[in-house]
């Protein structure tokens, strides 16, 4: 017979196991302090560049601080004020006919169809059912809002997280010094260094990543309300143009989204506007995604598209839209992470082996 095998578990490692249980039921607990915090580090990585122009004539940083955040809310709070009754009239009108541009869409399907079929089966009307297609698109936008909401209570939570994620924000570009060196002195040497000197790296792709996107949405956004206003959608032009900007900040996905509007009001007009539209929108997409994501977005986030792309959705599982916003940065900064700590000196390791092997197969052979 075999010996009876007995698992054992000593003291401390069940005191780690509860332990680490407890953190996690605590970290679940504060899960919207943590998204706070990590909203607060791509806001402090974005405008770190803006606070380091101010350093150079010779302000305080301090001060750097409190003249571009100011700088900053005023130009914002001045763009919602001057384009933002119209566009949010345009949005609202939209809204109110939309019903009506769904009906219409269902119409010009019925007729597509009975014109190819003169009795056709149940599931072609269950497939071109537009009512049921929009039910379900409302339905998970809704989901979608809550999933994001649920970490903040509601859209007052919604701006309170966002008005502390701001203050947070500027207390740690102004003593961005000092909150640095208290967190890496947790890490024995000679990790510390190696973290301290990786700061800059990071978030300059945090901030890189954030900053690409935010100018790619708003070129898209002027070039989607110039386009469709040319084509003829003056009375939607603005706000699809700007649903275009918001949407596209989320990558690869937003922009789909960003375009069904469109396309709904472009059907229900009849006609070849939407086919134009699809052309439009098709050529906006290729600017961006050959042209405009290339030079102010990928070079500075140096992540395969793939990986940026799992990052969107992972981030949208977990926190609705603010995830996928929120992820993507804080995967390029944990991708520079790894690379400066693993990846680099693992080439650097393996081509000095390469190197020392070589050296030892071309010297001379010991003499006899």
């Amino acid at each position: 017979m075999k010996p009876e095998q007995r698992i054992s578990i000593s003291v401390s490692n069940l005191v780690l196991i509860i332990s680490s249980c407890l953190l996690l039921v605590i970290l679940w607990q504060v899960r919207s302090l943590i998204v706070l915090l990590m909203v607060a580090v791509v806001l402090a990585a974005s405008i770190s560049p803006l606070v380091k122009l101010t350093e150079r004539i010779r302000l305080p940083r301090w001060l750097g601080v409190v003249i571009v955040y100011l700088t900053l809310i005023f130009g914002i709070i001045s763009v919602v004020l001057t384009i933002g009754p119209p566009v949010f009239e345009q949005i609202e009108k939209l809204l109110r006919q939309l019903p009506i541009f769904s009906e219409s869409i269902s119409e010009i399907f019925e007729e597509f169809v009975s014109s190819l079929v003169q009795n056709p089966p149940d599931w072609i009307n269950q497939l071109f059912d537009t009512k049921s297609v929009t039910s379900w698109v409302i339905r998970s936008s809704q989901q979608l809002l809550l999933r994001s909401y649920s970490l903040t209570k509601g859209l007052l939570g919604a701006v309170v997280s966002l008005i502390l994620a701001l203050f947070i924000s500027g207390y740690m570009l102004a003593d961005s010094k000092t909150l640095i060196t208290s967190l890496i002195k947790f890490f024995p040497q000679p990790w510390d260094k190696r973290l301290e000197n990786l700061v800059v790296p990071i978030t300059q792709r945090m901030g890189g990543y954030i900053r690409g996107r935010i100018i790619v949405s708003v070129i898209l956004g002027i070039a989607t309300t110039t386009g469709l206003g040319f084509l003829g959608l003056q009375d939607f032009s603005l706000g699809l143009g700007a649903i275009a900007a918001v949407t596209n900040l989320i990558p690869f996905i937003g922009p789909i989204i960003g375009a069904i509007p469109a396309l709904i009001v472009a059907i229900a007009k009849g006609g070849w506007l939407f086919l134009w539209v699809i052309i439009l929108y098709y050529i906006i997409q290729n600017i961006e995604t050959y042209v405009l994501d290339p030079l102010l977005v990928g070079s500075s986030v140096g992540v395969h598209p793939l990986y940026q792309l799992l990052s969107v959705l992972v981030g949208i599982q977990l926190l609705g839209i603010i995830g996928a916003l929120i992820v993507p940065p804080w995967f390029a900064g944990a991708a520079a992470l790894v690379e400066n700590l693993y990846l680099k000196p693992k080439l650097a390791a393996e081509n000095l082996l390469i190197v020392s092997n070589n050296g030892d197969n071309n010297s001379p052979p010991p003499a006899s």
